[in-house]
């Protein structure tokens, strides 16, 4: 039995689709079971990451576990840790590969996965295609006013952290690696808007936005000035320090990774 926390979200989604289009047995955390809309097949079971006291029924007899950590903070993540430790044999955790500087409550989380001596596996994303869903917006208006649009990142698919994880989580040899996944190319917060458009079949431009004005709307969002502060000069360092391209999941799931293209073609309706 594996257990996929975030099963809802975008990468939970498709690993388990994934798992259950391959006839494993799958057992999705979800906070309604009666709103998830999973596959045939799936065994929801109600729980919530945020109140460990829910987590037993959904760790019962499981054997590995798909993590995904919806907080920032890393040690409140301590009793979810200690339950899946005690409870399965290994654990696969959606960190990250965050650019230097950026403030990140993952390295605390491995730091528990390290200490709780449950095997691991740690997924190392950089810049999810997803964030640039946050554009919507913008993108319907067909001007997109955002800080650094030279900053380059190397964007990866959804899909693609889900096959990695789906591999990982069904064969053997992955206990104490930590792999940094990427998308198969960098493109500059501009290029990445004309991909979009081009895929809505709309002309759309980038406009700079002073890094100050955009601190300003992520203060409303996020709360936290340390953060929000960090963040900030962590993607204005992409202009001169693009992310990593990496082979890492052609190497494990035998194809190349997808491009920006096909994941803007994915969701040309969120666009529209």
């Amino acid at each position: 039995m594996i257990l996929v926390t975030g099963a809802t979200g975008n990468v939970g989604r498709h690993v388990v689709a994934q798992l259950a289009g391959a006839g494993l047995r799958v057992r999705a955390l979800v906070r309604d079971p009666g709103r998830a809309d999973l596959p045939e097949g799936v065994e929801a079971v109600k729980g919530d990451l945020t109140a460990p006291e829910t987590l037993a029924p959904a760790l019962t007899g499981v054997e590995s576990v798909f993590l995904v950590w919806p907080g920032f903070s890393g040690e409140a993540a301590r009793p979810v840790v200690d339950l899946v430790a005690a409870h399965a044999r290994r654990v696969v955790y959606l960190s990250a590969n965050a650019p230097a500087g950026t403030p990140t409550f993952h390295a605390d989380v491995e730091r528990l996965i390290r200490g709780s001596g449950i095997n691991w596996t740690f997924l190392r994303p950089g810049g999810f295609a997803a964030n640039t869903l946050g554009w919507a917006d913008q993108i319907r208006t067909g001007v997109v006013r955002w800080p650094y649009g030279q900053a380059s990142r190397s964007l990866i698919h959804e899909k693609d952290i889900a096959a990695v994880a789906v591999h990982v989580l069904t064969s053997a040899g992955h206990n104490g690696a930590a792999y940094t996944l990427s998308g198969p190319a960098r493109l500059t917060q501009a290029e990445q808007v004309a991909v979009i458009g081009r895929a809505v079949g709309r002309e759309v431009r980038w406009e700079d936005q002073e890094p100050q004005e955009a601190r300003e709307a992520l203060l409303t969002a996020w709360g936290d000035a340390a953060f929000v502060d960090g963040a900030l000069k962590a993607w204005g360092r992409l202009v001169d320090e693009p992310e990593e391209v990496t082979p890492t999941v052609e190497r494990l799931i035998g194809r190349p990774a997808l491009p920006f293209e096909q994941w803007a073609a994915d969701h040309v309706a969120d666009f529209r």
